[in-house]
């Protein structure tokens, strides 16, 4: 997959900060987007209105709901009958001191992994025959190295992109050799999330990660597109992008 024109990929979770960046990166490579939102249909229409070209479009697809991510497969199907690149990007956390486990309830953990596991399974799941078809597709799980850390923004966050990597390695076994499956793994992204983060404690990121900042959005769509159109015999794999931070 040289390059990403005539192919169509769709970001779960495509208005946000990491997922317009995707988007609109992919789209520059002459992929049809499938821009996909929970809440704010806003912003999805705004990246929309952003994107070059005029094949792109916008779903409401709450990743937890498996009935509605069945009808997202399906109109993806009708409209393009095809589909190149799932990503995997819509994901859930607040922050809670991992000490504290009175504060991280029952109905949090549910929604973490509910929306950052099973939603990412349900995808991949509604869209795995049409992946298969042609000469096969790409799974990109946005995760997170707090999967590997165990220090992110809270513990049942780390356990769930833990839990993503993890599937990330059984279906790239289990879905191959038509479909690739691949985790890009960020640490602290600069953005919305981490503007309401008390600032002391980014710097103190900034300073402990070897690069000396944190990742843009960016960084992370460049991982993307790197995977999907150059690293043809990656599958399985966890691809850090996060500066170096575990070393520290």
């Amino acid at each position: 997959m040289r390059g990403l024109q005539g192919r169509v990929v769709v970001v779960t979770g495509g208005g946000g900060g990491i997922g317009s960046a995707i988007c609109e990166t992919c789209a520059e490579e002459g992929a049809s987007l499938v821009i996909t939102y929970n809440s704010d249909e806003a912003k999805a229409w705004r990246l929309l209105e952003r994107l070059p070209g005029n094949t792109h479009m916008v779903v409401h697809a709450p990743v937890d709901d498996s009935s509605a991510v069945q009808r997202l497969a399906e109109e993806v199907t009708e409209r393009y009958g095809r589909l190149d690149v799932l990503v995997n990007n819509a994901g859930i956390t607040r922050p809670v001191v991992h000490h504290n486990l009175d504060e991280l309830d029952d109905a949090l953990i549910d929604q973490i992994f509910r929306v950052n596991w099973r939603g990412a399974f349900a995808a991949i799941r509604a869209f795995k025959t049409l992946l298969a078809a042609g000469d096969g597709g790409l799974v990109i799980n946005i995760s997170s190295v707090a999967g590997q850390t165990g220090i992110g923004s809270n513990v049942a966050y780390c356990a769930s992109k833990a839990a993503m990597d993890m599937m990330t390695k059984s279906l790239a076994r289990a879905l191959a050799p038509q479909i690739r499956v691949v985790s890009v793994a960020p640490g602290w992204v600069e953005g919305e999330y981490a503007r309401r983060v008390d600032p002391a404690i980014i710097e103190e990121q900034r300073q402990k990660t070897p690069l000396r900042r944190l990742a843009a959005a960016q960084d992370v769509a460049d991982a993307v597109l790197v995977v999907a159109t150059m690293l043809q015999f990656t599958t399985g794999s966890i691809i850090s992008v996060d500066g170096g931070r575990p070393l520290n």
